[in-house]
């Protein structure tokens, strides 16, 4: 426990954006990257993927940090139940682009909270349905080029120029889409003893 009473935080994560995210709530924390094999397993559906991977994070880190409140995410794009994680590659963020326009796709976007000091653990997902519009391949490539978002589920960067390759986004938790649903975040850390 901290000075002020309040548990210490812990983000389990790699991502800059889940990092750029939680600063917005000007609570002091820690980034320590979980060591964890995002492959999917056989059969495994978008939205379980999205809450076992975010499940493991944040253990993975927790047993590091026993005393911490520790925060994991993960994020997946599910197109008609094809799970589409992160890119890695132009050539697969095309492809990826080009299979989703003039679609509706999930982002299925998981959260975990865990502290095993407390034996606290609690986990949600936030859904938000994105309708991309039919996109040619000029205005793909254009995208690509200039964002090269290949470290985003779904090569989707909705905070900057992809927000162009859209027609609605559709969540009760704004900030999901770009990999930390702050709502269900500071939700969970007020109930952690984390937060104030």
């Amino acid at each position: 426990m901290s000075g002020t009473g309040l548990r210490p935080i812990v983000l389990g994560s790699s991502s800059r954006y889940r990092k750029e995210l939680l600063e917005r709530l000007s609570v002091p924390f820690q980034v320590i990257a979980p060591d964890v094999d995002e492959s999917p397993a056989d059969q495994e559906q978008p939205r379980a993927l999205a809450v076992r991977l975010a499940r493991a994070k944040a253990w993975a880190v927790a047993n590091l940090r026993p005393g911490s409140v520790v925060i994991g995410s993960d994020q997946v794009a599910d197109l008609s139940g094809q799970a589409l994680g992160k890119p890695g590659d132009h050539g697969r963020a095309t492809a990826q682009l080009r299979a989703m326009r003039g679609k509706t796709v999930l982002f299925h976007t998981a959260l975990c909270v865990v502290c095993v000091e407390s034996c606290f653990e609690v986990a949600d997902v936030a859904e938000v349905r994105v309708r991309f519009r039919n996109l040619t391949d000029e205005e793909i490539e254009h995208y690509l080029r200039a964002e090269q978002p290949y470290d985003c589920a779904g090569s989707a960067r909705s905070e900057g120029l992809g927000i162009s390759l859209l027609d609605a986004i559709d969540s009760d938790d704004p900030t999901a889409l770009i990999g930390l649903p702050l709502i269900r975040t500071c939700r969970m850390l007020r109930s952690a003893g984390a937060m104030a």
